[in-house]
């Protein structure tokens, strides 16, 4: 019987690829990091823990599987909003993806899906849509995050002879299943709750993250060896995606900061961030990626995968609606 193996199954686009899988006949193994509680308990679903950086610890994901029809989709990563790399996103997004890499070869799987994102992508000139690339370049890329998924895409690619591996690459993922870990859902938790008494100007291609989970499943059937695709959605304003949330739930839009006030704002943001014990949604990063060209097509993917894509108010209600069931007072008007 085919094997999938899922790294990363306690985050938000891990765990949406285990509920995708359930339904299909096939077994299940997914890792856990640290404490990471199962986000779906399902008897199919064998969970191990272990850690990307120690290649050790993953031995046993891998363990009996030599002869048995195996396809690893890894989507273990650090995300973050802030400029600098950071020792552990290094480690995890470069030296992670290599131990992966390494056992994908030695144990003969079928297929490797390697979950990168369209921040591993040089930027192109404002107004031009921006497509795959076939090879990788940290330089090329602003940030930290964008390096290292760079750097680990570029791991992959350099493997390809001897590895039967895809890359997909999706833009900024929203969606259900998310209680506020993810970026995006937190501003949506605080919008929804509240205390989130301002956005800043700009916007981003946005994904429902079970739209990101299908392309990745569609990739392990349908991808070409070698090939990129990129799993977008549809390009939204930050501004209207929350007045577009206010309208489905009666709460009042909040005031927009044009860039230059939201640049000032950045240590007031700091300090309201630690005094109530919150993440910062926005850092200079956060600008930067915000006002970056968001282009970006998925016209290879819906072309050779099949890859489809929900609209934007689908995405935005059925994350509203699980915030609702997930956390007590949030109003919402149907």
């Amino acid at each position: 019987m085919l094997t999938y193996l899922i790294t990363g199954a306690g985050g938000h686009l891990g765990s949406t690829v285990l509920r995708e899988l359930i339904g299909h006949p096939v077994q299940i193994r997914a890792l856990l990091f640290g404490d990471e509680e199962p986000a779906l308990r399902q008897e199919k679903i064998q969970y191990f823990r272990g850690d990307v950086t120690d290649r050790d610890s993953l031995l046993p994901l891998f363990q009996g599987l030599q002869g048995e029809e195996t396809i690893v989709i890894h989507a273990a990563a650090v995300i973050s909003i802030q400029e600098k790399m950071t020792e552990n996103m290094y480690r995890t997004n470069v030296e992670g993806v290599q131990n992966i890499v390494d056992l994908c070869i030695h144990h003969h799987v079928r297929r490797l899906v390697h979950v990168s994102s369209v921040h591993a992508i040089p930027e192109l000139p404002a107004g031009t849509v921006q497509r795959e690339v076939s090879s990788y370049d940290p330089d090329l890329v602003v940030g930290g995050y964008a390096r290292t998924k760079a750097m680990g895409a570029a791991i992959v690619v350099r493997n390809a002879p001897a590895l039967n591996a895809v890359i997909v690459l999706p833009s900024g993922i929203i969606g259900p299943y998310d209680s506020g870990k993810n970026h995006l859902i937190q501003m949506t938790k605080e919008f929804l709750s509240g205390h989130l008494p301002a956005c800043v100007k700009g916007g981003y291609d946005f994904v429902d993250v079970r739209d990101a989970a299908k392309g990745c499943l569609l990739a392990a059937e349908h991808g070409r060896r070698g090939e990129s695709y990129i799993l977008s959605g549809h390009y939204m304003e930050i501004q209207d995606m929350l007045n577009r949330e206010a309208e489905m739930t009666g709460r009042k839009p909040v005031s927009v900061l044009p860039l230059p006030a939201a640049r000032a704002a950045l240590p007031l943001i700091s300090l309201y961030c630690r005094i109530r014990g919150t993440r910062p949604l926005y850092t200079a990063y956060t600008l930067h990626t915000l006002h970056s060209n968001a282009l970006f097509s998925h016209e290879k993917a819906e072309r050779e995968l099949g890859y489809q894509v929900r609209s934007i108010d689908s995405s935005l209600r059925d994350m509203i609606d699980y915030l609702q069931q997930s956390q007590d007072g949030f109003s919402h008007k149907s």
